[in-house]
């Protein structure tokens, strides 16, 4: 794993992306197509906005997974990711080939069986991650299954990961956050050909040393992280300031 550091959440969203567009344009070149796995919140929005900046990229050649998604939430809420990526990614460039998108509304178990299935015929070459206030990689909370081959999960929600994203704003009160959600398996992620972790924010100091410069557990299961081949984490001075 390779650790970069940068002043401001800007520079950082910055440089991360910029990373992934140019990793992005790797794979088209070479395979004709890019197949990637986009994450959501606060953490991402910088990291997101500098990929949609960037004109060259052939988004007709990019297939578009995403990590979760609330079980049971609707599209129009505030807080649904598949509204997050429709506005701040999708409606910002061209055509994706393919943009498969996480349904909670229907049938769980079977959610997970599609996605599976077009996530396996479609082997990932950039994922874009952060790391929670918990130590969450997508919605996988400690303990996380470090094992399970299965692609997508039906997970339930720690209390600290639901105060986090009660705390970015995206719900009224705590009793409004779902308490189950489908998230792409630590297995499948780590199956990915290159990682860009984005991860601004003082909230996020402690998780970013427990993760990064602690032992790799479930009980921080970004920690995980440490044994991909090629993973570079993008901070911030205050995300960093712990290590």
């Amino acid at each position: 794993m390779e650790i970069k550091t940068y002043e401001t959440r800007e520079a950082l969203g910055q440089a991360a992306g910029k990373r992934g567009a140019q990793q992005i344009k790797e794979a088209i070149e070479k395979n004709g197509e890019a197949n990637i796995i986009l994450a959501t919140g606060q953490s991402q929005f910088e990291t997101i906005e500098t990929l949609v900046a960037d004109k060259t990229i052939d988004w007709s050649k990019v297939r578009m997974f995403h990590l979760d998604e609330y079980i049971g939430m609707a599209i129009e809420h505030k807080a649904s990711f598949r509204k997050y990526l429709t506005e701040r990614f999708l409606n910002q460039v061209s055509p994706l080939e393919e943009a498969i998108l996480i349904n909670g509304e229907g049938d769980p178990e079977e959610e997970c069986k599609r996605l599976e299935k077009a996530i396996f015929a479609h082997p990932i070459d950039v994922a874009f991650v952060g790391i929670g206030e918990n130590g969450h990689l997508a919605f996988n909370d400690p303990p996380a299954d470090f094992e399970i081959e299965r692609a997508y999960l039906v997970v339930d929600l720690d209390t600290q990961c639901r105060q986090q994203q009660l705390g970015e704003g995206w719900f009224g009160e705590l009793s409004e956050v779902p308490l189950q959600a489908i998230s792409m398996s630590i297995r499948q992620i780590m199956k990915s050909k290159h990682i860009i972790c984005s991860v601004p924010d003082k909230r996020k100091a402690q998780a970013v040393k427990d993760c990064l410069q602690g032992e790799v557990t479930n009980l921080n299961p970004a920690s995980i992280l440490q044994q991909h081949a090629d993973c570079v984490c993008y901070l911030d001075e205050e995300s960093a300031s712990l290590l």
